[in-house]
């Protein structure tokens, strides 16, 4: 499976939180990611969204790019678990790669389970892609990390 962590692009402040738009700079950083994004992923990649506005602004940034529907999940909305973002997105067993776009701390929460074994508060860049792979070693299913990139280098 490829999983693609995808964060919210920058926000404006303000509440209520869900409500939060992307700034002039966080649609810019959404276009350039969904450019990055864009050239590499199939045409069978999913792409799932927290409800929160400023997470349904940046999926927009791919989704119209690729001429892609993307699907709104509470199980990624802020506050969500690992857990839950893992099972919403079906790691390790789904087909088709997943985008999925959301939030901190959830994000790196996922990140750092997969790839460390445990969950620690893994920064992720507003913005930024961890784009992981599930791999079959040695009869085990492990995460590998294909690569992590913020809208500065995208």
């Amino acid at each position: 499976m490829e999983l693609i962590l995808w964060r919210h692009a920058e926000a404006e402040p303000g509440e209520p939180d869900l409500g939060r738009q992307l700034s002039a700079k966080g649609e810019k950083q959404a276009r350039r990611m969904a450019e990055w994004l864009h050239s590499r992923l199939p045409d069978s990649a999913r792409i799932l969204a927290s409800p929160a506005t400023r997470a349904q602004q940046t999926a927009r940034a791919l989704a119209d790019m690729s001429r892609r529907k993307f699907k709104t999940l509470e199980q990624i909305a802020p506050g969500a678990t690992a857990q839950e973002l893992l099972a919403a997105v079906g790691w390790p067993g789904s087909r088709s790669p997943v985008v999925a776009v959301g939030h901190q701390p959830t994000l790196g929460l996922a990140a750092s389970r997969l790839l460390a074994g445990a969950e620690r508060p893994w920064p992720v860049k507003k913005a930024a892609v961890w784009w992981l792979s599930s791999s079959d070693g040695d009869g085990l299913e492990q995460a590998v990390l294909r690569a992590v990139i913020n809208p500065d280098l995208a």
